[in-house]
């Protein structure tokens, strides 16, 4: 079951990346809950929760981070889908021990989960060609296949709006939940984002 990402998924997945480049950064992808889906069906990812920058492996934070963001998926018809990383090393790609260990939980409500990798080594403005490698599980594996334009809803679109975002310096107003711990008011659902990526399109 191939993952697809709307545009406004991964401009913030790539925003989130941008905002923080000396660190490592990891989030949520979020699908619409269908019942009439079929198993084979792709799967639209179609809004990305940032979640932490620099440490990512703090189990009480997570946590409530988790908890937090399943409430939020109900009242909103969304499922938790697949679980996305910038490494801090710009040419690691593989998904580590954190980044199977969420995309485990997640898969336990939700079967078909992938691991997105964004790759910080290709980062740029221009963002010219999807920059994500996707990793689905396979006899207990986590394997990659690329992230090319078909993993895409509309890729033109995506590459354009990913690009002026980042042409205007967007990912400042980015707000993962470790900015959400800091200050309670700072809204992790990103609404200013969300407003430019519609606006954009």
């Amino acid at each position: 079951m191939p993952v697809i990402l709307s545009t406004q998924a991964y401009c913030k997945m790539l925003l989130h990346a941008a905002k923080y480049p000396h660190c490592a950064v990891n989030g949520l992808l979020v699908a619409e809950k269908k019942k009439d889906r079929k198993r084979d069906a792709p799967l639209l990812c179609v809004d990305c929760v940032p979640l932490f920058h620099g440490t990512l492996a703090l189990a009480p934070m997570l946590e409530a981070a988790l908890t937090l963001i399943d409430t939020w998926c109900k009242q909103h018809h969304y499922i938790i889908s697949a679980y996305y990383q910038a490494n801090e090393h710009s040419k690691d790609l593989r998904p580590n021990q954190v980044a199977e260990k969420v995309a485990a939980r997640i898969s336990e409500n939700f079967s078909e989960a992938a691991i997105v990798m964004v790759d910080n080594s290709r980062l740029s403005i221009s963002c010219f060609e999807p920059i994500v490698l996707i990793y689905d599980h396979h006899d207990n594996k986590w394997r990659g296949r690329d992230g090319n334009y078909e993993c895409f809803e509309d890729w033109h679109e995506a590459q354009k709006i990913t690009s002026a975002l980042l042409e205007g310096r967007s990912y400042e107003q980015l707000i993962d939940f470790d900015n959400h711990l800091d200050d309670l008011r700072n809204d992790w659902t990103n609404p200013v984002i969300n407003k430019s990526v519609l606006d954009l399109c």
